[in-house]
This record gives structure tokens, sequence and C-alpha cells, in this order.
């Protein structure tokens, strides 16, 4: 039996590309949609195919859709970034939203039944100290959650008018790399902690800078709830089965947070650097604590996070920052598979 065909859009980003090649590990053959507007080439996975293109392009996506019946959809593509949707939301209200539509509904026209939204943690306002279970209110704190709650909301008139099945996966503070370091974040320019931690061990910039420090919580700075991406790309395989019977929403995270000034404290000691940092004024959108509870997911299908404790998630993103000083550009692209679009 050949392997079963999935699309992966925003495949060439960061968290897309792990995507990419733990379904080619389960297996899967896989092609991938980006425009490389903020993703790499060199980031697609060996064996993977890469399509370039928009994924709002409706022609495009009926041309990959009838030349490929696809078992399943992952829509990883579009902006990810809370604060720059807080200061021009339109991308994320039009743009993100805009492409989602069209490509859930390039699935309806082709009969693609199983579809996988990678969506926020943003969609819900912090809860004190108390991890966020799939029941809390969805109160998006953002134009970023508010896109994604409309995803969401999308999908469940999908499910009611074409059939198809889907599962929203809402996880907050993807960070860390491939164990073998060959993969890992590269953006640019770069917005995440962690990676800005690892910039300045690296001497690439002189200082990190703490968005707030008067925050309700124990330290004062913001807590938040850091899942290794390959853990994040775990819980997209395991939820392809369910797909056959039932559509699921579940919260992937690790039920533990980190403040900001515990993950700085963190990188020091990993990276063995001392690593500056000074305290600028709160960013707008950023909720005091913002923690998952994965318990249903747990319960539902036996996931859980293994390389999700804060060492090990910088360990991996500082060998991929030491083996891979220029990002992805310090190597070339991996060669696409044959006979895919371009």
């Amino acid at each position: 039996m050949p392997p079963l065909p999935v699309l992966v859009t925003g495949g060439a980003g960061y968290i897309g590309s792990h995507v990419a090649r733990a379904l080619l590990e389960a297996g899967f053959a896989v092609t991938v949609l980006d425009d490389l507007s903020q993703g790499h080439a060199a980031a697609v996975p060996g064996g993977a195919g890469l399509v370039i293109g928009d994924v709002a392009d409706e022609a495009l996506l009926d041309r990959l859709f009838t030349r490929c019946r696809f078992h399943a959809v992952m829509h990883l593509a579009g902006r990810s970034l809370v604060g720059e949707s807080m200061r021009d939301p339109f991308p994320y209200l039009e743009g993100n939203t805009t492409g989602g539509i069209r490509l859930i509904r390039a699935c309806a026209r082709h009969g693609v039944t199983r579809f996988v939204l990678s969506s926020t943690m943003n969609l819900f306002e912090a809860a004190g100290d108390d991890p966020i279970g799939e029941a809390a209110p969805i109160r998006p704190a953002s134009p970023y959650g508010e896109g994604k709650a409309f995803l969401e909301r999308s999908l469940a008139w999908a499910e009611a008018a074409a059939g198809i099945r889907s599962a929203c996966l809402r996880y907050g503070n993807v960070a860390g790399a491939h164990p073998d370091g060959d993969m890992g974040e590269d953006h640019a320019p770069e917005t995440h902690l962690i990676p800005i931690l690892l910039e300045v061990a690296a001497g690439r910039r002189r200082a990190v800078e703490i968005f707030g420090d008067d925050f309700p919580t124990a330290d004062g700075t913001c807590i938040r709830d850091y899942i290794h991406v390959c853990d994040v790309a775990g819980a997209h395989l395991r939820v392809l089965d369910l797909l056959d019977r039932r559509s699921c929403r579940y919260n992937v995270g690790t039920g533990t947070g980190h403040s900001v000034r515990s993950v700085l404290e963190t990188a020091r000691r990993v990276t063995g650097h001392p690593i500056p940092a000074r305290i600028s004024p709160r960013r707008p959108g950023d909720p005091p604590s913002l923690v998952a509870d994965p318990g249903l997911m747990v319960r539902d299908l036996g996931w859980s996070p293994r390389l999700s404790d804060l060492d090990t998630i910088i360990a991996t993103a500082w060998n991929w920052r030491r083996r891979h000083p220029e990002g992805y550009a310090s190597r070339a692209p991996r060669a696409a598979a044959a006979g895919t679009l371009s």
C-alpha cells in the first residue's frame, strides 16, 4: 500500500518543518505548501515535496488537490506574532482568515475530510495560576487569537456542511530544536524569548529585553507554558487516527508555567553565559500567565510531552544555534521530492 499523502501548509516554517519531518518518519508522503515569506526552503525535510505558493491562491489549491487526493491537510501557514497583531491587526483578521477559509473550501470541493489546524492558547484570557482546559471561555487576547477563533468556528460549520472532521491544537510558546541539531528556529527578525536569549549568549545581541516586571506573578514577569517543538509535532500525528471517527479540540502543553526570569536563569546555566537583561515596558496583549492543561489529550490519546522540560528545550535550541550560527543560511536547501508543482 502506498504511503498516505498529507499536505502541510507552512511546512517550511519552524513548527511546520518539524511536523513534516514527523509525518515522513511515520511513513506518510508529505507535500509542503509555503510562500517562503517567513519559512526557509532549506527547512523542508528531505523526502517532502515543496510547492512554493500562497495558501490563499484558489487556482493553485485546485491544481494541487486535483493532482493529489490528500488523506489529510495540516494548516500551519500564516502570521503568528501576538505583538505585531496588536499593532497591525489586519493581516491577522483578514490575511490569516482568508487563507484558512480558502483552504477549508478547497478541502470541501475535493472531498478531503481530515483537517488539522495549528491554533493557539491565545484564544483564552489568563486564568491565574490554573492551567487552562478546553472548557474555558474563548475570549481572544489579540487579533491573532481572534483569527484562530474564527477558523475554529469555521471548521465546525465545515463539518456540518461538508463532513470535514477537524482537530484544533491550541498551543503557546513552542521552543527547542530537533535533538539531532539539524532543524531549529530561524526567524528574521527574531521575537521569541528563548532564541533571543541564545543570540545574546552567542554574542549576537548585547542583552535581552524583559517586557514588564510588574505582572501579578511571583517574580513580576510573565508566566508561559513552554513546549518542545517535537512534542507539538507528535501531537499533530496523534490526532490523525481520531479524525477517522470524530473532530476534536485539544489544549497542548505541559501544565507547568515558567516565568521569564526563570527561563533566563535556566538559559544562563545551560549555556554557561551571563546573558545580560534589561527591563522594558509591557507589550500590549501579553496576559500575566498562560498555561495549558493537556489532561484531555493525555487521557484521550495517550500523548504526553517527552522533551518539554526547560533544560532540554534550551539545550536542543542551543545545540542548533551553535551548529547553525546563521540559521538555515548555514546550509544549502535540501532537494524536494520529484514531481511536485512549482
